[in-house]
């Protein structure tokens, strides 16, 4: 019963019980180890140093080091604690090796942010002879951060109490053209992580699927459509996950992605219709073009846009 009202306590708590007067708010990160992937820079760096600033133990995972190194002593110079771990979430052997040293060093983690993420957009006409883009992509957003749960729940569950946040995308409710990849490998860990609450619930390990809108990062940089577009900052952004991460909401939607979903199920091949004429008014991008010429992708059926 206590983890089946964990987010309404905290509602509760966060709207009046720390509101009262002469109320001391509770920190429910104080002293937690909350490992964040792709914490080098982004949205991934915004949510560690919010961590470290409520008091977490933070283990900084990346593929660069020195970014990390950079991370960790930022967190250092106003008091925080935190640890670089570098690491490629593609490598397997890497992967659990990190497993093996986070649970030497620290006695495994408490709570997981799964930030670290490839994003690609390309149509599926420049898509032809691309697979490897569905196997990158996948790689990045699906198997390895699976692989890094399948070595790190089993302590959660023991202990009797975890957390675990994916950084998902409202894509995963609207299903969004020019992005195959990039949503079916965020929809793939969506629904996973969904599988693995309901399994894990009577162990007391949770999670929280975020579905981001857009963040204005370096991920979304080659695209030009989104040049213009309003975007949360990655301060932004890691103010949700940390929110994600105290109060443990099932899910955190934007309210286009909810209205896209019921869309779709209500109407679904009107939602095709009206999706498709979008997707004809945003071309690929000059990036994805450019890398279709080089590879020599046959951009069959109808003409590609621009």
């Amino acid at each position: 019963m206590s983890l089946l009202l964990t987010t309404p306590k905290a509602f509760v708590r966060r709207h009046l019980l720390d509101r009262l007067p002469g109320a001391q708010p509770r920190n429910p990160l104080q002293g937690k180890r909350i490992l964040v992937t792709g914490a080098s820079s982004g949205i991934g760096e915004a949510t560690a140093l919010l961590c470290a600033e409520r008091g977490a133990t933070v283990l900084l995972v990346a593929r660069r080091a020195d970014a990390l190194e950079r991370v960790r002593d930022e967190i250092a110079a106003f008091g925080g604690t935190a640890y670089a771990h570098p690491c490629d979430l593609t490598d397997g052997d890497a992967v659990d090796a990190l497993v093996r040293d986070v649970v030497d060093r620290h006695g495994g983690v408490d709570m997981l942010v799964n930030n670290a993420g490839r994003s690609i957009r390309r149509s599926i006409r420049l898509s032809y002879d691309r697979m490897h883009d569905v196997e990158r992509t996948m790689a990045v957003n699906f198997f390895g951060p699976v692989r890094l749960l399948l070595g790190l729940l089993p302590g959660m569950a023991e202990r009797g109490d975890g957390h675990v946040v994916n950084v998902l995308t409202w894509g995963v409710q609207v299903k969004a053209p020019k992005f195959s990849a990039y949503i079916a490998s965020k929809t793939a860990l969506d629904t996973w992580s969904r599988i693995a609450g309901r399994e894990l619930y009577a162990d007391g390990v949770t999670f929280t699927n975020v579905r981001m809108a857009l963040v204005r990062t370096d991920m979304i940089g080659p695209t030009e459509a989104y040049a213009k577009l309003p975007a949360l900052s990655p301060e932004q952004a890691g103010a949700r996950i940390v929110r994600a991460l105290e109060d443990r909401p099932l899910t955190v939607n934007v309210l286009a992605g909810s209205l896209g979903e019921v869309f779709n199920l209500v109407a679904p091949r009107l939602s095709d219709a009206v999706f498709s004429a979008v997707d004809r008014r945003f071309p690929d991008s000059a990036a994805a073009r450019a890398h279709a010429e080089e590879s020599g992708s046959p951009a069959r059926g109808r003409r590609v846009a621009g």
